[in-house]
């Protein structure tokens, strides 16, 4: 679904052009997907799998 044909009942305008509150909080929970992982996170991930990869490493040889 998309907010482009989507009418405010509140303010009348088209929900895309967020003109009042209702429509700009109406059109962020339509564009909102998934779970937002901060990129520091991922690559806080990533350097911690790297660290036990090479750990691993150093034990098994």
């Amino acid at each position: 679904m998309s907010c482009e044909h989507l009418i405010c009942a509140r303010c009348s305008g088209p929900v895309v052009e967020g003109r009042c509150s209702t429509c700009r909080i109406a059109r962020d929970e339509m564009h909102r997907h998934g779970l937002s992982v901060p990129p520091a996170l991922v690559l806080a991930s990533l350097v911690a799998l790297l660290f036990v990869a090479l750990v691993l490493q150093r034990l098994a040889g």
